[in-house]
């Protein structure tokens, strides 16, 4: 099979989250299970400035944005590093010569509809001058939306685009790319088009639920999230437009890269460990945690790990008051921050990292490095998200022997086996759930992990165990998208013969 993956983002190119990892590693799986990858994304500036070779081409094209407005761009080209998938960038520094990706911190560019419709004209260009005749093209978020339906309106495409299947990933479903009417002229179509069946959602234009609609098949980033997201909690307006596809909605796991998230091999770390001494290698990192930001050391004593976005979904409202009281009854337990995001919440972890220096460590921003430490020097990793359409933090954490504490929904609940009487017999349990979305639950499922460390070491062995054999691998992933993606093309060649009949 021959597969154009279009998206935004994709490692080590351009990211803001979890769709660049996807992204810049799972094209590259699946080139290594015989298939033809490529990449298509956006020339951001950190494409230009990251350090990276990148090849000028001598491909260049037009797009006319509006009667009197035609916008030029030129193709680059690199590849995904220590492999063979090509990227192309769609160099067009008008739209996408800027700070930030998206927007700045006072919120998104004003011009997004019209930065993102011409990446999707100019990505399906893109597909047919740099001579490719792809089997399937897979879409990555609103961003792409709308190349689903372009591919099926647009009569200037020619017939070996439209013989190609579609695929739109939902990675996050809460960012819709959702704009006024007016917006849909910058799709080069006629307003007879703009209608409920693809690009209209409330006399508006929304890119992801036109995706959603005309894509051959939708898949979301765990197979839970595709149910929840049909539900009115969690389908964020669009739940009715998802339970109308869900014959061919299917959600898939994320992998991780375990060729960088492997604590046997880590550069990172202080010491290096697999399953048979993970015991001696986690105290070793920990320790170096400690001295590194003033803790008491100890090994005795459970360090509990917190990396990402400081944000109302990870579940700040539950995790800060459990941290306050953790450290002003003075309980015995050590707790490392890492992220960034909402000042309020920013501001409140630093009143608590000055009061309480010598058993909470604080680290404002983003470090790579420190993630990976954090990982295999932490005992327990917090995660309770009210939602998480797959997440990585808790599958780095089963793979560095971190006993990861979540709430039970989406790729949380898809990777984390809630440690019970029944689990622990039959030897899945991998994990504590959060049974409700309240400090006190989060605190109580705290307990029950430490009770177990403390009072049954063997227990928790087992547990520590059981997630570091997990296989959260891209290479499992990987089959499973190569099996979508032949279903896909059958579903788009029955579509065809059925239209011929």
């Amino acid at each position: 099979m021959n597969i154009a993956y279009l998206t935004t983002e994709a490692v080590p190119f351009a990211k803001t989250g979890g769709l660049a990892d996807v992204c810049g590693t799972l094209p590259s799986r699946v080139s290594a299970l015989g298939h033809d990858a490529a990449i298509i994304m956006p020339a951001f500036r950190s494409v230009h400035h990251g350090g990276l070779p990148v090849e000028p081409t001598d491909i260049s094209f037009a797009i006319p944005m509006s009667p009197r407005k035609l916008i030029g761009c030129r193709l680059l080209k690199s590849v995904i590093p220590g492999g063979s998938v090509p990227v192309w960038f769609i160099d067009q520094p008008q739209y996408f010569d800027r700070d930030y990706l998206y927007g700045t911190p006072a919120g998104d560019y004003s011009d997004n509809a019209e930065r993102f419709a011409f990446f999707c004209r100019a990505a399906i260009q893109a597909i047919s001058r740099i001579g490719g005749s792809p089997d399937v093209i897979h879409c990555n978020d609103w961003q792409t939306g709308l190349v689903p339906a372009l591919i099926q309106s647009d009569p200037a495409i020619g017939v070996p685009l439209k013989n190609a299947a579609t695929v739109m990933t939902i990675h996050n479903l809460a960012y819709q790319g959702q704009f006024p009417a007016q917006a849909f002229e910058w799709t080069g179509l006629g307003w007879e088009h703009f209608r409920h069946t693809s690009f209209e959602f409330y006399s508006q234009l929304n890119f992801l639920k036109t995706g959603i609609v005309t894509a051959d098949m939708v898949t979301t980033v765990s197979p839970r999230y595709s149910q929840e997201i049909r539900t009115l909690h969690h389908g964020c307006g669009l739940d009715g437009v998802l339970q109308s596809v869900t014959d061919r909605l299917v959600g898939i796991t994320n992998g991780i890269d375990q060729t960088v998230w492997n604590p046997a091999t880590d550069p990172r770390l202080s010491a290096n460990y697999d399953l048979a001494s993970w015991r001696e290698g986690k105290w070793v990192n920990k320790q170096s945690l400690q001295h590194q930001f003033g803790l008491e050391v100890s090994n005795e004593v459970p360090l509990i790990g917190l990396i990402g976005r400081l944000a109302a979904q990870k579940g700040w409202d539950l995790i800060l008051p459990v941290l306050r009281w953790h450290l002003e009854e003075d309980r015995a337990t050590q707790w490392i921050v890492l992220g960034s995001g909402e000042p309020r919440f920013e501001e409140e972890l630093r009143e608590l990292a000055h009061r309480f220096p010598s058993r909470f460590a604080l680290h404002l921003g983003f470090s790579d490095e420190l993630a990976h430490r954090i990982e295999a020097g932490s005992d327990i990793f917090v995660m309770p998200s009210h939602y998480e359409p797959c997440g990585l933090n808790q599958l780095y954490s089963l793979r560095y022997g971190t006993v990861p504490i979540v709430t039970p929904t989406g790729g949380l609940a898809d990777t984390v086996v809630d440690c019970t009487e029944t689990t622990l017999a039959d030897g899945t349990a991998t994990g504590f759930y959060v049974k409700t979305s309240v400090p006190a639950a989060l605190d109580e499922a705290i307990g029950r992990a430490l009770n177990l460390r403390y009072h049954h070491p063997s227990k928790w062995t087992q547990i520590v165990e059981t997630g570091i054999s997990q296989d959260w691998s891209w290479a499992r992933s990987a089959k499973e998208y190569e099996s979508l993606y032949v279903r896909s093309i059958a579903l788009k060649t029955r579509a065809k013969q059925t239209q011929a009949d």
